[in-house]
């Protein structure tokens, strides 16, 4: 079991946001995460943890330093943990060629095109190495998991949660790609990690994978929230598509659309309180 290595700590909400360093197995070069403990576990207990995935063009400081999660986790008694969203430093010209590809853009997927496949395996990384370095090294209970995460990070919850069962007890997103298989981010991400062939592509779809399920998934309910002022929600986003395959196998889903709101993170700051209240429900005591 590797070790983990504190950058930074800092008093929060009467918990703690750290950030760490460790060398990953799964992904073969080093890697960040942040990581806030609530007060709870501070105090000698085991927490339940919720995972946030970012979205295209973020780190794992993104969301602790701009969605002002941590009261309201602080609260719950949730800790939350931020992993980056892509290797760093891999030495690739093409890493840092797009925005939308490549570092800062792994869509969570184990890539199994050269040459991503070599350090592009985030699924492996988020469903299997984290949860494990938690449960060795921090006051977490893996067993009470929720995920949730904003545009290619909520593509990343829904999918992982989905392909992942019984993995997370609790699922939300914020402005998903909710059919990557059908826009310009997802093919683009799709065919480079993947490959041409668009059946594999499935299998990272949200949409798609859900309506192969035979009965619901999360029966308590999936929430995603989604503003109507969006630049993205036309051709990139797809909600519909999502809540179509939830109505074809009666899967509880709250899909509330707001005037106004854009993709930014004031957008984020005005609804993570109602995130973090879902997952508390399903994965703390009553």
């Amino acid at each position: 079991m590797g070790t983990l290595q504190l950058l930074t700590e800092h008093a929060c909400f009467g918990g703690v946001q750290r950030f760490y360093r460790h060398a990953s197995g799964a992904i073969g070069l080093p890697m960040q995460f942040g990581l806030y403990l609530p007060p709870q576990a501070l105090q000698g207990q085991k927490v339940p943890v919720v995972i946030y995935l970012a979205g295209l063009t973020c780190s794992e400081e993104t969301f602790a330093i701009k969605a002002g999660a941590q009261q309201y986790a602080a609260r719950l008694g949730l800790a939350l943990l931020t992993p980056d969203t892509s290797p760093r430093d891999t030495d690739l010209d093409e890493a840092n060629e797009a925005w939308d590809f490549g570092e800062a853009a792994s869509f969570y997927l184990d890539a199994t095109e050269r040459p991503w496949s070599a350090a592009w395996q985030m699924e492996t990384y988020i469903t299997q190495e984290l949860p494990t370095l938690m449960s060795h090294h921090l006051p977490i209970d893996t067993d009470r998991m929720g995920i949730f995460g904003h545009s290619m990070g909520g593509h990343g919850a829904l999918t992982l949660a989905l392909r992942n069962p019984g993995l997370f007890k609790s699922l939300s997103a914020l402005a998903p790609i909710c059919a990557p298989t059908q826009c310009p981010w997802g093919e683009k991400a799709f065919s480079g990690y993947l490959g041409l062939d668009r059946t594999s592509w499935l299998a990272h779809d949200a949409s798609a994978l859900m309506a192969e399920y035979p009965m619901p998934p999360y029966p308590d309910g999936i929430l995603i929230d989604q503003g109507l002022a969006d630049k993205f929600l036309p051709t990139q986003l797809h909600p519909e598509k999502f809540e179509e395959a939830c109505a074809k196998i009666a899967q509880p889903l709250a899909l509330r659309r707001h005037e106004g709101y854009d993709h930014g993170y004031y957008f984020i700051q005005s609804f993570v309180a109602d995130h973090l209240a879902h997952h508390a429900r399903a994965l703390t005591p009553a």
